[in-house]
């Protein structure tokens, strides 16, 4: 097995790249206002002028080509021995498609996995993308796909690495935590997260009918009542109520 990172950035910086520790073949699609190719190093960098980080994701998956794929964000600084570390961890779990790793922060709280095990439904909605490997043939095989409305960039400004996720669960495939950790990530200022504002609620109502719209309500309001930090901006029927017309927007979109 061979593993490939595939890194999404908007308006490459090259000085960037040496800092990551990126030492495997690597895709990166670079969202800017020119269209191009360039080989550089180990990188195979295309350039389109387009927005959204789920089309620059879709991009990647049509490109990319080896048993393993990494999902990257220009933010992480990975292990230097992430590339064994991902390998090793498939080559024991044959049936997994998907392995969700562990990822260190030092600005943000990030919930780790205590234990390796298979994941379902109900714990899978909290992984950020950095922390995704995948068979490519098990997602290439099933058509699996992020959703163009979400992720930053896009109408709905996050979500898409949990879609991605769901959809492959739905499909039935395999995911699975590993305690391993393969980098860090610093949380730069976001392109879309501006605190626990309406337009977060609105985008996280969006994001939950899209994931299950028969159980919306309850996907809503036990999101509230788990995660009452999200609250010390608007209280929380204003927020319920946003997150309904979020939900009824991505309804009528469909």
């Amino acid at each position: 097995m061979k593993l490939e990172v595939l890194l999404s950035v908007l308006n490459l910086d090259k000085k960037k790249l040496s800092k990551m520790n990126i030492t495997s073949k690597c895709t990166i699609i670079n969202q800017c206002k020119k269209e191009s190719f360039q080989k550089y190093k180990n990188f195979s960098i295309y350039s389109y002028n387009e927005l959204g980080l789920s089309n620059s994701r879709n991009r990647g998956l049509d490109l990319v080509t080896e048993d393993i794929v990494l999902l990257c964000d220009d933010d992480v600084i990975y292990d230097k021995k992430y590339e064994k570390i991902i390998l090793d961890e498939f080559s024991k779990n044959k049936n997994a498609d998907i392995i969700v790793f562990n990822i260190e922060s030092p600005n943000r709280k990030i919930k780790l996995n205590k234990n390796n095990k298979k994941l379902h439904f109900y714990n899978i909605l909290r992984y950020s993308s950095q922390r995704i490997a995948f068979k490519l043939n098990s997602i290439k095989s099933n058509n699996i796909r992020f959703k163009s409305e979400f992720g930053s960039g896009s109408k709905y400004r996050s979500g898409e690495d949990t879609l991605f996720l769901v959809e492959a669960l739905n499909k039935k495939l395999n995911i699975y935590s590993s305690t391993k950790n393969i980098g860090t990530v610093y949380h730069n200022e976001s392109l879309w997260f501006k605190g626990y504002t309406e337009d977060y609620f609105f985008d996280k109502g969006a994001l939950f009918t899209a994931i299950n719209r028969r159980f919306r309500i309850v996907l809503m309001l036990q999101y509230l009542l788990r995660h009452k930090e999200v609250l010390n901006q608007i209280n929380f029927f204003k927020a319920f109520n946003i997150m309904l017309k979020g939900s009824n927007d991505y309804l009528k979109g469909k």
